[in-house]
């Protein structure tokens, strides 16, 4: 099948990704808060990739300085990326949250500049003001709410903080990454999380299982810990390592795709003016980004 079967682990793997947002607004809308599913999809996690990371081989070799900066990262990942996004995600809506959470590429262009300044092509900064002008869009629209909820904003704001989250995780974590591998290095950001988190998510952890749930609320909670969280990240990890930058960042769309579809069906958002401005800005933004490899910036 050659590169076939890693193209289908990225499309398998956004498709699942994608199915999330709409599931987390349905799911508090079934009385289950973010914090709860937070620290479910955080023990889950760390169980499933506990036992491989902790015996793998390239643990065995993680230094004590390296162990530092992965301790440090693990954070930024947690509490950073999956607990705000999971936050924003709930307060705003699947067509907004998702279609934010693909200007990853944009975001970790501008913190590698930060970290490490280099001259950059004036075609991907033009991407980048692009969807950075399609996420402002999001945020500053007032003209839509979400079940008579609060403002979509402050959501799409939580969701954008997580991104540039995952962007910093991934300028900050590349070395580590390429000395151990990314299964070691994610299993370890699931386990400092969980230990991290056990103290002050014991009650929300307990209470989740004493909630009169529906059997649908329940299969859509196993979904996202399981199918939405543990098994996309694995699916992702095979794919990205077989192909290119490129390939990744456009398979990404599928998650807006994916969310749009359910919000629509499940009628828990609209699309708007807003919308599709936003949408078509991020879209041709993050694509120049991912793509604009030539006429570098001159420097005088």
């Amino acid at each position: 099948m050659g590169k076939l079967r890693y193209n289908i682990a990225l499309v398998a793997a956004n498709i699942l990704f994608g199915a999330n947002f709409s599931f987390y607004v349905s799911l508090t809308q079934h009385g289950i808060s973010f914090q709860q599913i937070f620290i479910l999809q955080l023990t889950v996690a760390a169980l499933f990739f506990a036992p491989s990371t902790i015996f793998s081989r390239h643990t065995q070799r993680i230094n004590l300085e390296d162990f530092g900066s992965i301790f440090i990262v693990a954070i930024v990942v947690v509490y950073g990326w999956m607990y705000m996004l999971l936050w924003g995600a709930t307060q705003t809506s699947p067509i907004d949250a998702s279609m934010i959470a693909t200007i990853g590429p944009v975001c970790t262009l501008f913190v590698a500049q930060i970290v490490n300044p280099q001259p950059n092509s004036w075609i991907k900064v033009l991407g980048a003001l692009l969807a950075i002008a399609g996420t402002l869009a999001l945020i500053t629209d007032k003209n839509h709410h979400l079940l008579g909820t609060i403002n979509q904003a402050f959501g799409n704001t939580l969701v954008l903080f997580a991104v540039i989250s995952i962007a910093t995780n991934t300028v900050l974590i590349n070395k580590q990454l390429q000395l151990y591998g990314a299964p070691t290095i994610m299993g370890w950001y699931y386990i400092i999380g969980l230990t991290m988190s056990a103290p002050f998510f014991y009650n929300d952890f307990i209470t989740i299982f004493t909630l009169p749930l529906s059997q649908f609320a329940i299969a859509e909670l196993l979904y996202v810990t399981l199918f939405g969280t543990v098994l996309p990240m694995y699916l992702l990890y095979i794919g990205s390592r077989h192909l290119t930058a490129l390939h990744t960042a456009l398979y990404r769309y599928i998650q807006p795709l994916v969310a749009t579809a359910l919000a629509l069906l499940r009628g828990q958002n609209i699309i708007d003016h807003a919308t599709v401005v936003g949408a078509a800005l991020i879209f041709s933004g993050v694509v120049v980004v991912v793509t604009g490899n030539i006429l570098p910036i001159r420097h005088r």
